[in-house]
């Protein structure tokens, strides 16, 4: 085991090619408005957008 990890070269655990380069402003409304529709057919879009959001986050 190395003695340091080096998260430069991590990538995100959900790979987000479904979701256009948005502002972080313009992800959260596109996840409010996903949830709030409460479609299960859009739940990868959900999962890509809090993927998105968490990896700005990290």
């Amino acid at each position: 085991m190395p003695d340091v990890l080096d998260r430069s070269e991590m990538a995100p655990s959900i790979l987000l090619a479904d979701v256009p380069e948005l502002s972080d402003d313009e992800c959260l409304a596109c996840l409010a408005r996903a949830v709030e529709a409460h479609d299960s057919a859009r739940l990868d879009e959900v999962a890509a957008l809090i993927g998105r959001l968490a990896v700005t986050i990290e």
